[in-house]
């Protein structure tokens, strides 16, 4: 298992559409280019809090992310077990930032089915 860079993932030809244009997104504070990814049914997991459907993740971006500016800087990324892996820094103005955050994406047909962020 080898570690790449984030350079070396924007120029992978495979890196998925969907992980590619959610931390785009973030990087904007983009609420719906965020949400856009995802599944009709996905699941955000926020450190164990779970988030099923458009809906619930709507709220999350909109009451946990954009107000407090929490963007996602990957710095690594592999391939675990069918899923996608990004790690990097959250920074933004809540406490104890920038938090390295480890973020999981599980994808079907086209979309993000979970995305699962751990501190």
């Amino acid at each position: 298992m080898r570690l790449v860079t984030v350079q070396e993932m924007k120029m992978q030809p495979d890196l998925p559409k969907p992980i590619a244009d959610y931390i785009e997104a973030n990087a904007r504070l983009d609420g719906d280019g965020m949400l856009k990814p995802f599944g009709k049914e996905a699941v955000f997991i926020d450190n164990g809090k779970h988030f099923v459907g458009h809906a619930a993740i709507r709220r999350l971006i909109e009451e946990e992310v954009i107000p407090v500016k929490a963007i996602f800087t990957p710095d690594t990324a592999r391939e675990e077990d069918g899923d996608f892996v990004v790690e990097g820094p959250v920074h933004g103005t809540f406490p104890g930032s920038p938090l390295r955050f480890t973020y999981r994406f599980t994808l079907a047909h086209g979309a993000i089915k979970t995305l699962e962020a751990t501190v």
